[in-house]
């Protein structure tokens, strides 16, 4: 199989990043690490860590914060562990998972490449760089460990994978909408100015973004919620409101789906009954 990969950095507001991108066929995905004041956010991933090891070795940092988990997140932490000895700090009900060796499907692994172990220590509530403090918010929903980061000295929201885009189409099966909706309230109510999210980049007017995002999911919801109502199937929701067949479908055997968003709209409002 054949992949096309490529990266370019970049500056931004005194944020500067890596952005390394993987394609096969129709399907292309990319990831961001970023830097500032002396803190590297997220480590890109393994399937393209001649990239992110390069801008690794050049970067000047003291600790290493990992939003979450998933493996094009985490990919390179091992690396750092070993070349650069510094500690490095993720959500504590992934610790145990990330010292382990990685166990996810083949297509993520032909993207992502195969994390190797590494070993992190429990992310605390706030934490202090070269010249701030940062605030650590807890943003589940895409994922249970998912974590956003705001530099409270400069206004900078990390958002991990909360953002993405503001109008979501396809989620993993265990991503929970109205739990993301709860997240995006939660980061909405702090004051910040610039967003960078780990796969979209710097969002434009990201304050704006984020809540045109949590606009569309309440308005999905109230759609799914009025469509089950009248006595449709998930089945027939999803066909109703996402009639297109985007190629993650078929390429993650169906772990990416438009179906995963109606489905936990409906599995949360029955344990709200």
């Amino acid at each position: 199989m054949y992949l096309k990969k490529k990266s370019y950095l970049g500056e931004k507001n005194g944020v500067s990043y890596l952005n390394g991108e993987v394609k096969f066929l129709s399907v292309s995905l990319n990831v961001y690490s970023y830097l500032v004041d002396g803190v590297l956010i997220d480590t890109g991933s393994q399937s393209l860590h001649r990239y992110f090891e390069s801008f690794i070795d050049e970067a000047d940092f003291d600790q290493v914060m990992i939003t979450h988990s998933h493996e094009d997140h985490s990919g390179c932490a091992a690396y750092i562990e070993k070349t650069k000895k510094l500690p490095i700090y993720l959500n504590e009900k992934t610790i145990d998972y990330c010292a382990l060796r990685a166990d996810y499907p083949l297509y993520r692994q032909l993207f992502w490449g195969r994390r190797k172990p590494f070993r992190a220590k429990a992310i605390p509530e706030t934490f202090t760089s070269r010249n701030a403090t940062w605030k650590v918010i807890d943003t589940p929903g895409h994922a249970l460990d998912h974590k956003a980061l705001l530099n409270q000295e400069t206004g900078q929201l990390f958002t991990g994978d909360l953002f993405v885009s503001d109008r979501t189409k396809v989620v993993l099966a265990e991503e929970s909408i109205p739990t993301i909706i709860h997240s995006l309230e939660r980061v909405l109510s702090y004051d910040f100015q610039d967003v960078f999210c780990n796969h979209a980049g710097f969002v434009e007017d990201g304050r704006v973004a984020l809540e045109r995002k949590l606009d569309y999911l309440l308005s999905i919801k109230h759609k799914v919620l009025s469509l089950q109502k009248e006595g449709n199937s998930a089945e027939v929701i999803r066909n109703k409101l996402f009639p297109k067949k985007y190629p993650i479908i078929k390429f993650s055997s169906g772990e990416w789906d438009s179906l995963h968003i109606i489905t936990s709209i409906i599995n949360e409002n029955k344990l709200d009954l």
